[in-house]
């Protein structure tokens, strides 16, 4: 009597519902289970594909062109890969980079600037004149950011600092000037000279300049310059025994990469030929070199990585401004005063920024 009266029109309509849970494509399905394991394979295979997008994200890519060698450029990279990680960047993770170095020997820097652009390289970061012209010479598209160079506008690479345009932007010395000021330091270290060895080499973009604004300030420093070209590494030894032959009392090297490569030759041959030197690059002080005064290159390459994420953030080239540099490096080494017999003044010793003792 008690048992509940179920229409079989009612058993009907049931049945098709059971059946339209799994899709009009699916009329023959009756069997719920069917349509749980359906929907668990689609929502399995949809987690993989998020999976798998999220797998195969790009990673950027930076490219790094030096002018010298591993060795020596890893004081400068290292504040760069720091800058990088301290803005949120992680090699291996989120973030690529590829090196090249032409170690000291500017006539590779085209070739390994057109292999870096076969790479797809995102960013290309160079480190010197050459360098950054290889890179101009090597694509018009890929975002170029120099860390650290000669006068960019005088050498052509920019167009303006204030507008760059194109698609190289970044940092760029101080230029010619430089070595009028290195000179200045120089004559107040050692008043009484009156003829200084200028090394130099025409493998450097910016020689010809960097020797000239030397001969003008020499003029009005009452100074003689004796300019001594090197060509290959077998020149030093004939330069310095030059610049003893006529009498220098004091030398002044120029930059780049191929004097950089050989700095401890350098440091050597001017401590036995006991000649104060004022060195364009930090380097040659920690090789035992007596003075240096530069652009501070590491506050630089920091803020070539900031510029980098700019870039790496949609920011063009053409819109970041070329930066000169604010801090500059006023180094001096004792020992090596000591070891050639010189004193240095207490009114310079009072300008220095750092003095290694």
């Amino acid at each position: 009597m008690n048992k509940r009266y179920s229409p079989q029109w009612l058993h009907s309509i049931s049945d098709n519902l059971k059946s339209k849970t799994c899709g009009e494509r699916s009329r023959t399905i009756q069997n719920p289970k069917w349509c749980w394991g359906f929907a668990l394979a689609v929502a399995f295979a949809m987690c993989g594909a998020a999976a798998l997008a999220q797998q195969t994200k790009k990673v950027p890519r930076i490219c790094y062109l030096g002018g010298s060698s591993a060795s020596i450029s890893a004081f400068l990279v290292k504040p760069f890969r720091e800058r990088l990680r301290e803005i949120g960047y992680v090699e291996g993770q989120n973030l690529t980079i590829e090196f090249r170095y032409s170690e000291g020997k500017e006539k590779h820097l085209p070739e390994l600037a057109a292999e870096l652009v076969r790479l797809n390289c995102d960013v290309i970061v160079t480190a010197g004149g050459g360098g950054a012209r290889a890179a101009k010479n090597a694509t018009k598209t890929i975002p170029v950011v120099m860390a650290f160079g000669p006068d960019a506008v005088r050498l052509g690479i920019v167009a303006d600092l204030a507008r760059p345009g194109g698609n190289i932007t970044g940092l760029t010395d101080m230029g010619a000037e430089m070595y009028g000021k290195r000179l200045e330091l120089l004559k107040e270290t050692v008043p009484k000279f009156a003829r200084v060895a200028y090394l130099w080499s025409s493998s450097t973009l910016s020689a010809a300049d960097n020797l000239k604004e030397t001969e003008t300030v020499a003029r009005y420093l009452r100074v003689e310059i004796q300019s001594l070209e090197v060509k290959e590494p077998d020149d030093f030894e004939r330069a310095f025994q030059a610049a003893t032959k006529k009498r220098a009392q004091a030398l002044l090297p120029g930059g780049g990469g191929f004097f950089a490569a050989h700095r401890k030759r350098i440091v050597e041959l001017a401590a036995k030929s006991r000649l104060p030197a004022m060195y364009p690059d930090v380097l040659y002080v920690e090789a035992g070199g007596l003075m240096v005064y530069a652009e501070d290159r590491s506050e630089m390459f920091r803020r070539a990585a900031e510029i980098v994420d700019k870039i790496l953030k949609g920011t063009k080239p053409a819109d970041i401004p070329v930066e000169r540099p604010k801090k500059f490096d006023f180094v001096i080494n004792l020992t090596a005063a000591k070891q050639i017999g010189f004193t240095v003044p207490p009114e310079v010793l009072a300008r220095a920024s750092k003095i290694i003792r």
